[in-house]
């Protein structure tokens, strides 16, 4: 295992603390050790002492795990160091696709009317779902797929393919990451899962909204998973 640290200046990093992690296949606990440095040999390990909280949350802050305060704007759903979820209202958003499919390249660069989406960055990943309702949601609300190809129907996530997504995960990067989606060329299905109910099927409805103002929500596929359960999933 190779592993890279950068600090950010010059500084002497020392060896203070060990952590033994104890396990069976049922349980398992975890001491903490101070470490004794010897002039002679490989430092030695001090009496095991229980981790606190305290303890944990230091090395939690060390490790980049500490989340700067932010105001959070009415969007931001959820907000850990690990994750950022947030909604998006019904909105326009001009759409371009691949060249795998004739009819929807005829489609390139005209204007379309989007569902209300929940989004989710989890390490370098995103997610989407839609919404039927233009309301903030809730835990309990039952999401839709999005219907849209580059987002696997299963779990949300989405293939940027060769779109640059934001460097970091904070609440100033929504906007980032929302451009990151609307503006890359959706090209191809992820997946078998049904993206909608429209009877034309993926291209038959964007071949529908071209130029109009609202999505119709029917043909939204019911995903069966709540918005609590989109966020607690960790892939």
């Amino acid at each position: 295992m190779e592993a890279h640290i950068e600090v950010g200046e010059n500084c002497r990093l020392e060896l203070r603390h060990a952590v033994l992690v104890y396990g069976s296949t049922q349980r398992a606990f975890a001491s903490l050790h101070d470490i004794t440095v010897q002039k002679e040999g490989a430092p030695a390990l001090g009496p095991a002492r229980p981790l606190s909280l305290a303890f944990l949350r230091k090395l939690a802050e060390g490790l980049g795990s500490q989340v700067a305060a932010e105001i959070l704007p009415a969007n931001v759903l959820v907000r850990t160091p690990e994750m950022l979820v947030w909604w998006s209202p019904a909105s326009r958003q001009i759409m371009f696709f691949g060249e795998a499919d004739a009819e929807a390249r005829k489609l390139n660069g005209k204007p379309f009317p989007h569902p209300p989406l929940v989004f989710k960055v989890r390490g370098r990943e995103l997610y989407v779902r839609a919404l039927e309702k233009n309301v903030r949601p809730e835990a309990g609300t039952r999401l839709k797929t999005a219907p849209y190809w580059n987002v696997a129907g299963e779990d949300g996530r989405v293939c940027l393919g060769t779109v640059r997504a934001p460097e970091d995960v904070s609440v100033t990067s929504i906007g980032a990451w929302q451009s990151a989606f609307h503006n890359s060329e959706f090209t191809h299905a992820l997946g078998a899962v049904r993206l909608t109910t429209h009877p034309g099927g993926f291209v038959g409805l964007w071949q529908q909204l071209a130029g109009k103002r609202h999505f119709p929500t029917r043909y939204l596929v019911e995903r069966k998973e709540t918005l609590a359960e989109f966020v607690a999933r960790e892939r």
